[in-house]
């Protein structure tokens, strides 16, 4: 039994590096270690702040936030409370409203290997359609639907 631990010990310690393409770090986000260490300092000097730069720069708000962390409840803490935004528009609409309707948005493996690949485009009119449904039976702004 302990040479059964052992193994598992061991093969939880990983010492490679795998290194990203050149396509890959073409397309990143973070553009190498040295903006990730610039990140992760301006987090630590200022995570409010931090946290606040990232959701102005990120998301579409109808109702900006004044207040980014209110720690009054913790643990039960709450981020941009007094904001206001659609989770499905910031997900959906405001990709394809820029050009990248045509983008795939969710790729899915079956059990059984296939894959299907959906459009931010496909998976608005999807989501719209569903919306709908929900809508003509009577759910509503603030109802709670289980799916």
């Amino acid at each position: 039994m302990e040479n059964t631990l052992t193994a598992l010990v061991s093969i939880l310690q990983e010492s490679r590096i795998f290194e990203p393409t050149a396509d890959t770090r073409a397309r990143a986000t973070i553009s190498g270690m040295p903006a990730y260490r610039a990140l992760v300092a301006e987090a630590e000097q200022d995570y409010e702040g931090f946290w606040a730069r990232l959701a102005r720069e990120n998301l579409s708000w109808h109702k900006p936030f004044t207040k980014v962390l209110d720690e009054r409840n913790a643990p039960f803490c709450t981020w941009f409370d007094d904001g206001e935004l659609n989770a499905s528009y910031n997900c959906l609409d405001r990709h394809v409203e820029a050009g990248n309707g045509q983008r795939v948005a969710v790729i899915f493996e079956a059990d059984d290997g296939t894959v299907t690949r959906v459009t931010y485009a496909e998976l608005l009119a999807r989501v719209s359609r569903f919306a709908n449904a929900l809508k003509k039976r009577g759910i509503g702004k603030g109802d709670r639907v289980v799916i």
